[in-house]
């Protein structure tokens, strides 16, 4: 059974299938609308963080594909409280073509798929945000014609999404690096897993702790929420420390002329990034969010389309 957890359990191959399929079946949607690939199909979607971006474009992307998408709420479930996740795991495999998961524990998502008849796609964990990432990545090549040998620059927090950008662009051989206050950088053992993949493509990956430095000749300024969802408790402390890493014009500045910004969403406008920087004519920002769509149209095709997933041809 193959799901779709992380970004790092992923060979270069592997992502970089992922990556073409999100293209071909953009430029097909463009044209003439998707072929109905998971007609009669349905993923059921459990939620423990709420989401705009994730819970439409699921939604999305199973409407466009011709199947349907199931919102599980978390009072519905009370994954692992209400029942156990393996139970849940078995029960909805008997109902469902395939499982998304929002959660904030990423070992919960793992025990979904141990325990699942079906895909298990992770929407978001702690660890790693893979979704995120392939739409990045679709959005980077999109803008810059290709990853490999273009510079990456993030800014903030060692995060899931940060982890997961880093693989993508360790896999795409391009070279990643992520500013961070002291405290909140990337894991070691996350950097040498990821630089050993870069070894091999090109690539490379580093952590630091200068802003300036990191954006300067960067292709890409990759932004973040300062506190993700869960740490509300720690944003006081992490409004003192992160400032520095703000991505404004003077970052910009530093980077090459042609960069482009980049940022999850939701902002918090004002702090992580300012106003004219998102708004401004080298934000990729907008289409970021619609790529999240496609991107998860191609993982959805190739995992629940029954090992038939076949383009369209052009």
């Amino acid at each position: 059974m193959n799901h779709f957890l992380a970004i790092g359990d992923l060979t270069a191959a592997e992502f970089n299938r992922y990556l073409t399929t999100a293209q071909k079946l953009k430029a097909e949607w463009k044209r003439r609308g998707n072929a109905p690939r998971l007609k009669n199909k349905t993923l059921g979607m459990i939620f423990q963080k709420p989401s705009l971006r994730t819970r439409v474009s699921f939604d999305m992307a199973m409407l466009h594909l011709g199947g349907h998408a199931l919102y599980l709420s978390p009072n519905e479930i009370g994954l692992g409280q209400r029942e156990s996740i393996a139970d849940v795991s078995r029960v909805l495999s008997r109902y469902v073509d395939g499982i998304m998961a929002r959660v904030f524990a990423h070992a919960h998502v793992t025990e979904l798929a141990r325990y699942a008849r079906v895909p298990v796609i992770n929407g978001l964990s702690d660890w790693e945000h893979p979704c995120q990432a392939l739409g990045d990545a679709l959005t980077m090549v999109e803008h810059l014609g290709k990853l490999k040998g273009k510079r990456v620059a993030f800014f903030g927090d060692g995060n899931n999404v940060a982890r997961s950008l880093m693989f993508a662009c360790a896999l795409s051989g391009a070279h990643f690096v992520c500013a961070s206050p002291r405290g909140y950088e990337l894991d070691a053992a996350s950097l040498e897993k990821a630089g050993a993949r870069a070894a091999k493509t090109g690539g490379s990956v580093a952590a630091i702790g200068d802003p300036q430095s990191a954006a300067q000749d960067a292709d890409v300024l990759y932004a973040d929420v300062w506190a993700s969802m869960g740490q509300e408790s720690e944003a006081a402390e992490r409004a003192k420390k992160f400032p520095p890493y703000q991505v404004n014009t003077n970052l910009l500045a530093l980077a090459k002329p042609t960069a482009m910004v980049m940022h999850c969403l939701p902002a918090h406008r004002g702090m992580e990034i300012t106003d004219e920087v998102m708004d401004g004519n080298q934000s990729a920002v907008f289409d970021q969010a619609e790529n999240r769509m496609h991107a998860q149209k191609a993982i959805l095709a190739e995992l629940m389309a029954g090992g038939k997933f076949v383009m369209r041809n052009a």
